[in-house]
């Protein structure tokens, strides 16, 4: 028997709910399964990933294989909750961060050029 790590959906259309669960690889994914581990909710912020890291090292040492989704979710919780509330700035928001630091790049020049 194939038992995988894997999240199962709950929550209404458009407001996903996540239980991260040990299922058998062969039942559906919002499905019969074993045992929950643990739970995930993206539209939080910060979002709230809560993981019984023992459980799941218990099931990972039994032969369970963790999904994709669930790697990243444990790495992001052994990580700690800084590096879960950062968030990747848009590239519009590079771009001006990008331009601001160039004014004061010539601006520090022109400073440094009228000083002589």
């Amino acid at each position: 028997m194939a038992v995988k790590i894997r999240l199962a959906r709950h929550g209404s259309h458009k407001r996903p709910y996540y239980r991260v669960v040990v299922a058998d690889s062969r039942s559906p994914r919002d499905g019969r399964f074993i045992e929950e581990v643990g739970r995930y909710n993206p539209l939080t912020n910060p979002k709230v990933i809560d993981l019984d890291l023992e459980k799941i090292a218990d099931w990972q040492s039994k032969g369970a294989q963790l999904t994709d989704s669930v790697a990243a979710l444990v790495r992001a919780a052994e990580a700690g909750p800084k590096a879960a509330t950062e968030q990747k700035k848009s590239k519009k928001q590079l771009a001006r961060e990008a331009e601001e630091a160039k004014r004061a790049a010539e601006a520090a020049a022109e400073a440094e050029g009228s000083e002589e």
